[in-house]
């Protein structure tokens, strides 16, 4: 009898620590986009409605959770690119869909806590990324070939805007982002189709060109080294 106990409440546990893991990483997202990557996790706790101990239970300290958010960013984006890919037979539609869904996941909020914090040769990171980028490409190459999307555009003229038009104004939190993101990505959108009816000034813009850009001194490093940004 007592085993049989002990077998009913393991998958209870494991469910409750599942639900837990998810709840925290959903808070941590929400507080890094409205306060930043230094908010207490104290703060980060309260808001999955865990105790301090179920958060360093499941993280170590900062840098873990951040990588944890910053993997579930990547590996949702990438879902649904490639769920827009199979469900949405116009081509057009699959990059209106993937677009409106990245703002959804606040990858323009998100987006500093990369370069402040991860270890760019991290390789779960770095498959995680390809993956991500591979199901865009293919998105953008199929709207490509049909026809709609503008020829002088490449996958870092899609990126950077959609990260600039996803983050929310200082102190303003999501409310803003839900008021004014979706709308501002549909004029994007507009800008995307062809025929173009402008000339773009420069070249397009490539992963390779972001990567450089983006190669300053907080990405040559793993980010804050002190006790108080790693706790």
């Amino acid at each position: 009898m007592a085993g049989t106990a002990v077998q009913q409440r393991l998958p209870r546990q494991r469910a409750d620590a599942s639900r837990n893991f998810d709840r925290i990483v959903a808070a941590a997202g929400e507080l890094f986009v409205e306060r930043g990557a230094d908010v207490p996790l104290d703060e980060i706790a309260q808001r999955a409605g865990v105790g301090n101990a179920t958060l360093y239970r499941h993280f170590a300290n900062r840098r873990e959770l951040i990588r944890v958010v910053v993997l579930t960013l990547m590996s949702g984006l990438t879902d649904e690119a490639e769920r827009a890919l199979t469900e949405e037979p116009d081509p057009f539609e699959a990059l209106r869909r993937f677009v409106h869904v990245s703002a959804e996941l606040l990858i323009g909020g998100l987006c500093p806590v990369f370069s402040n914090w991860l270890d760019p040769t991290d390789p779960e990171l770095n498959v995680q990324r390809e993956r991500m980028e591979d199901a865009l490409e293919a998105i953008l190459r199929r709207a490509r070939e049909s026809g709609q999307l503008r020829p002088d555009v490449a996958i870092g003229d899609v990126i950077v805007p959609i990260v600039q038009l996803t983050r929310p104004m200082p102190g303003t939190g999501r409310a803003t982002l839900d008021r004014f993101a979706h709308r501002h990505l549909e004029i994007l959108l507009d800008g995307l189709r062809a025929p173009q009816r402008s000339v773009l000034p420069g070249c397009t813009v490539t992963l390779a060109d972001l990567r450089q850009a983006a190669c300053g001194p907080a990405q040559r490093g793993v980010g804050p080294s002190s006790e108080r940004g790693v706790r």
